[in-house]
């Protein structure tokens, strides 16, 4: 091999050695940060936002979400109108210790006909029994949901 053919493979390994640390990069900075996210739950206001009261709907449904698996089994946190956000991250309601969560992972949030779950572009995805879940799914008392080795449920 020339020298001209040497020079040009060590370059292209150097560009791609940089763009795989760019891309390193770019993942952990979405994990820690919250992925932006677009559209769809911008346009559903919460009742809080409109003004209005909770809905009798939503009253009679679960009151608060508990730890059931997990490293922090046996903790629970009441549901509020402003919704809970589960992560790893410390500005989330409930602060989960467990490595297959990323920061901001779900929403838990309620609406005229009840509460609702969103995934919010997580690493490892939200489950509801064996199914991943994506946005506005409807959640009952009872629903087990799994976020890394975390079970959590809703409850009266």
């Amino acid at each position: 091999m020339n020298e001209l053919t040497l020079t040009a493979i060590r370059i292209g390994l150097l560009a791609l050695l940089w763009f795989f640390v760019f891309a390193v990069v770019g993942v952990l900075r979405g994990d820690l940060y919250g992925a932006k996210t677009g559209g769809g739950r911008a346009s559903r206001a919460s009742s809080r936002e409109r003004g209005t009261k909770t809905p009798r709907a939503v009253k009679k449904g679960p009151t608060h979400v508990a730890v059931i698996e997990g490293a922090m089994r046996g903790t629970t946190l009441p549901l509020t109108e402003s919704g809970v956000l589960l992560g790893r991250n410390p500005e989330c309601s409930l602060v989960l210790s467990d490595d297959f969560a990323s920061g901001r992972h779900a929403r838990i949030y309620p609406e005229a006909d009840g509460w609702y779950l969103d995934d919010l572009g997580s690493t490892n995805g939200t489950y509801i029994g064996a199914e991943r879940i994506g946005e506005h799914v409807h959640v009952d008392a009872g629903t087990r949901i799994r976020i890394g080795r975390t079970v959590l449920e809703l409850r009266k």
